[in-house]
């Protein structure tokens, strides 16, 4: 690895200006560091650098400039800037695209039309924290800003149907931890408190306006909320605990800190934020279909109100290789959907 690590968005943010920028001259343009790459999310440290990792651009241009800006950048690159290679992963980093292109590539939609319910439920998570996180250098055709703006965050009514099914799920498992310890299942037990734990911090993040990144990069995300020291305490401890008992008063300290910021929020009245026994069984829960439920009642949008309750595409399927494909994301959320 190389020493005197740069972070990618400064890297690039004096790349543009320096190198990129004079070559594309008066042609109208916008460019940014967006898209894929830890850089963009600012996870990126010197170990980014080993593979795939250098000064890059993402350059925007009229349909009938594409061309002649991918030339003038190919012609008048470096060979190295800032001390890395302009050429690395079997090209330069420079892309140069349209923008309705682009955005449809990454999302599965051009924002810049709209964004309707199945545009926001099939758009993976990874993708719109892409899309709206890194920076914009230069805005030329006053196409990012907007865009960026647009998918900031989910509609009111979109938000509750997401933070609802989020919820859901861990209604669906939240006794689950205590019933396989009780019959002696260590493992099951361990297994299903690391998922909850995972489902709770996807809805802290939820809760905070923040789109859950992928797993590489999901406890970053979580540790960088702000006030989120105590309950990424509980969950540590849930995780660590040795014994079922142990696990579920770990994560029920986490439960507990979720629902009163569910209450903070104000999208539904207040609930009572204590654990209490599943039913007549041994084992302390939240309750978290209280909390799912609450939300589903308060959407007032017939067409959301109306979906299935099992949120966006992200809450519904776990294979890296549906959520990297936008238009695959797209087909099955319309499916499960029905829209």
């Amino acid at each position: 690895m190389m020493s005197g690590f740069v972070p990618g968005l400064q890297l690039s943010r004096d790349f543009y200006t320096e190198v990129v920028r004079p070559l594309v001259g008066a042609v109208p343009h916008s460019a940014a560091l967006i898209g894929a790459g830890s850089e963009v999310l600012a996870f990126d440290t010197e170990r980014s650098t080993d593979h795939g990792w250098g000064p890059r651009v993402v350059l925007f241009a009229a349909a009938g400039d594409v061309g002649r800006v991918r030339e003038a950048v190919e012609r008048g690159l470096p060979t190295v800037f800032g001390g890395y290679p302009t050429v690395f992963g079997g090209g330069h980093g420079v892309v140069v695209a349209d923008p309705g292109a682009w955005l449809g590539e990454r999302l599965g939609f051009d924002p810049r039309e709209g964004a309707g319910v199945l545009d926001w439920l099939s758009a993976p998570w990874q993708r719109l924290a892409e899309v709206t996180s890194g920076e914009v250098f230069h805005d030329g055709l006053g196409v990012l800003e907007p865009v960026r703006a647009a998918l900031r965050w989910y509609p009111a009514d979109l938000w509750r149907y997401v933070l609802a099914a989020q919820w859901r799920r861990l209604a669906q498992e939240e006794s689950f931890p205590g019933r396989c310890g009780e019959v002696g299942d260590g493992l099951g037990s361990a297994v299903l408190t690391a998922r909850l734990a995972r489902e709770v911090m996807r809805l802290a993040l939820l809760m905070r306006r923040r789109y859950p990144p992928y797993s590489k990069w999901l406890g970053s995300a979580f540790a960088r909320l702000s006030g989120a020291a105590e309950l990424g305490d509980a969950l540590a401890g849930a995780v660590a605990a040795g014994d079922w008992r142990e696990r579920e008063r770990h994560l029920g300290r986490a439960y507990e800190r979720v629902a009163v910021l569910h209450n903070r929020l104000g999208l539904t009245e207040p609930l009572e934020t204590s654990t209490r026994a599943f039913f007549e069984r041994p084992f302390q829960v939240i309750g978290a279909q209280r909390f799912a439920d609450a939300l589903g009642a308060a959407v007032t949008d017939p067409v959301v109100a109306a979906l299935p309750p099992v949120g966006s595409v992200d809450q519904f399927a776990d294979s890296a290789d549906l959520l990297t494909r936008p238009q695959g994301c797209r087909a099955a959320a319309g499916a499960v959907l029905g829209l």
